[in-house]
């Protein structure tokens, strides 16, 4: 099923192509910190539609997961992930017309990848 998506000012706007149902919520450093719930998708599954020139990237640790914001209004919504290059993490939040708070999330222990250099 294919969903539309965006960050808060609507300067970044993406579809992605997901069940909704592969959701995770990290304890690594990052994550912790946003607390946002993710679907884990395959890149192919992702489409930017608007806003590149508005993200921006953060990199931390090994530098292998790529963390996207929008410059203008700071939302999270989305990453390459560090354990799968084949994937990437979309913020639940930003999906429209979910709810992220009526979907169970599965503990992702990003704390554990953290420790290892």
């Amino acid at each position: 099923m294919k969903h539309k998506g965006s960050c808060h000012c609507k300067a970044v706007e993406f579809e992605v192509e997901s069940d909704l149902e592969n959701i995770r919520q990290c304890n690594c450093s990052i994550c912790i910190r946003r607390n946002a719930k993710m679907i884990i998708i395959a890149k192919e599954n992702f489409t930017l539609l608007k806003g590149e020139d508005h993200l921006s990237l953060y990199q931390f640790n090994t530098n292998v997961a790529k963390h996207f914001f929008c410059k203008k209004c700071g939302i999270y919504t989305h990453h390459n992930t560090r354990s799968d290059e084949t994937k990437m993490g979309i913020n639940l939040g930003c999906i429209d017309e979910v709810d992220p708070f009526s979907f169970e999330a599965v503990r992702a222990d990003g704390k554990k990848l953290s420790d290892v250099k």
